[in-house]
């Protein structure tokens, strides 16, 4: 599996179907394992759309990288 259970992640390309955008982020809250030379598969939620979830493919996600924390003077 490449991407953990409940981590986030941003969508690679738009999905019209549902309104969503290159860029838009979720939840994975299910991974599917397919047979070896398949695509393996997740479902998201936590879009701005409520009570939905999406199905992609792991090529259609990516992972959300932190952002840097810098100290500085205050």
């Amino acid at each position: 599996m490449k991407f953990e259970l409940f981590s986030q992640v941003a969508l690679r390309e738009d999905i019209p179907k549902y309104g969503l955008k290159k860029g838009d982020t979720a939840t994975i809250v299910e991974h599917y394992q397919m047979p070896e030379g398949e695509e393996d598969g997740y479902s998201l939620e936590g879009f701005n759309i409520e009570a939905i979830t999406v199905e992609v493919a792991e090529s259609q996600i990516e992972a959300i990288k932190a952002p840097v924390l810098q100290l500085g003077k205050y």
